[in-house]
């Protein structure tokens, strides 16, 4: 085993002095959490790379890395050793899941953050090469951290976590409790369902009518105890992704066309979640909309209408069913001085 120097970014110092593990957080390719994924590959191509300035900064600490003949190549017992001295920067951004929500509000916080490091926590290493191209510093799930962050925004969904509140509770431990800690949740949690109004002040589901909001209710008081703040969100949507392309693709679709959808671009999902983080806020609760509920027919109507979509939606056949909520944030709004860039799901479609 010889001794070889590499130039180690931001994530180096998650690796404590001389602790092995199989995956490092270094900026080479390799990404994911939710639709992104992590695994340290090291190889000649990674320095090779057009954007390799974003994994190779100035800002970058050289260290002494010590592979065995295997690591280099992701083979069986490779081990890596490493150490570094780096500190955290007041600016610095942990990500934890940085999928399509989690990347806007990296390239945001960059633009408004000029010199900042963002990281990426994912549970493999599918994507980091993406991430990295995008200035983020990707690292897998359980690399001990040195260092603390000042702000960690959490939207790892709970579809891929068989102990959701437990992954809260972990990335609560990586924030210093300076900045702001975000949890993205949901506004499932509210609890009305008759189509009436909702806001900020709505009540909640109570703990056991529901799993999925169970779930979620449970990782909200984790986040509320650690002192974070939490952004419940509307549906998110942006081109090619959200409720309307699944149903656009499918034609028609057996469900109750009259029940209430309330959305919110992922552009200002991001801008918003920035909001809070921005004012280090502790211990709060958001709601995250556009403040423009349709019925899914009358989103369906607009899409046929917008003259955007080579495909035409049919209609919903279904008459039983869930009705849905009609949220308001005006309360968020007036707090965080926030308005969308989509105030509405009809705007968006006619700046397509």
């Amino acid at each position: 085993m010889g001794t070889t120097k590499f130039g180690i970014a931001s994530c180096a110092e998650f690796v404590g002095s001389s602790q092995k593990v199989n995956s490092a957080c270094l900026s080479y390719p390799s990404l994911g959490y939710s639709s992104l994924s992590f695994a340290g590959r090291f190889g000649s191509a990674a320095f090779r790379r057009s954007r390799s300035t974003v994994a190779l900064r100035a800002s970058f600490t050289p260290v002494s890395v010590r592979v065995s003949a295997s690591s280099a190549t992701g083979m069986p017992n490779g081990e890596l050793e490493a150490s570094s001295t780096r500190v955290i920067g007041a600016s610095d951004l942990l990500i934890v899941g940085p999928g399509v929500l989690g990347r806007i509000v990296a390239e945001i916080w960059l633009k408004e953050h000029p010199g900042s490091q963002v990281y990426g926590q994912t549970l493999t290493s599918d994507h980091h090469n993406e991430l990295i191209e995008l200035g983020i510093s990707p690292c897998l799930k359980g690399t001990q951290v040195a260092h603390k962050f000042p702000y960690v925004i959490f939207c790892a969904p709970p579809s891929r976590n068989s102990d959701y509140p437990g992954e809260v509770r972990e990335a609560t431990l990586k924030w210093n409790g300076e900045g702001s800690f975000l949890f993205t949740s949901s506004s499932a949690t509210y609890d009305c369902s008759d189509n009436g109004y909702c806001d900020e002040d709505t009540p909640v589901v109570p703990v056991g009518r529901s799993p999925r909001t169970d779930k979620l209710l449970n990782v909200e008081k984790v986040v509320l105890e650690a002192d974070g703040c939490i952004l419940r969100l509307a549906g998110l949507y942006k081109a090619g992704r959200g409720a309307h392309t699944y149903w656009l693709k499918q034609g028609s679709v057996d469900i109750r066309p009259d029940h209430i959808l309330n959305l919110i671009h992922y552009e200002d999902a991001a801008s918003l979640a920035i909001s809070i983080l921005k004012r280090k806020l502790h211990g709060r609760i958001f709601l995250g909309c556009d403040n423009n509920p349709l019925s899914r027919k009358e989103v369906m109507e607009l899409v046929n209408k917008s003259g955007k979509y080579n495909q035409k939606f049919e209609g919903f056949t279904g008459t039983t069913g869930p009705l849905g909520k009609k949220l308001n944030n005006s309360k968020t709004r007036a707090e965080l001085g926030w308005e969308p860039k989509y105030p509405s799901f009809a705007q968006f479609l006619e700046s397509l």
